[in-house]
């Protein structure tokens, strides 16, 4: 009976060893909770990115501001009857 008794706290000792430390163990766990908040920041910032092309796209249907916004941004254009002024501070 006493053999029994200690096989069977081996084989406990063990499953619970192979629970906490094992392949699928709390150190695994762990690092696939920190590879989910990791994840969870990437979504996170994509779905930023993505409600701010969503606007650009929006504005860029809906209105003409966003157009001239751009033009005169991006690549410089003026209207006929505008005349560009850059004011640049002197260095020191």
């Amino acid at each position: 009976m006493r053999g029994v008794t200690l096989v069977l706290l081996a084989l406990l000792g063990y499953v619970h060893a192979e629970l906490w430390f094992g392949r699928s163990g709390l150190p695994r766990v762990l690092e696939l909770r920190a590879q989910v908040n990791e994840q969870q920041a990437l979504n996170e910032q994509a779905r930023a990115r993505n409600e701010r092309l969503q606007a650009e796209v929006t504005d860029l249907q809906t209105g003409r501001e966003i157009i001239e916004e751009k033009a005169r941004a991006e690549l410089g254009m003026l209207r006929p009857d505008e005349l560009l002024v850059q004011y640049t501070h002197p260095t020191r």
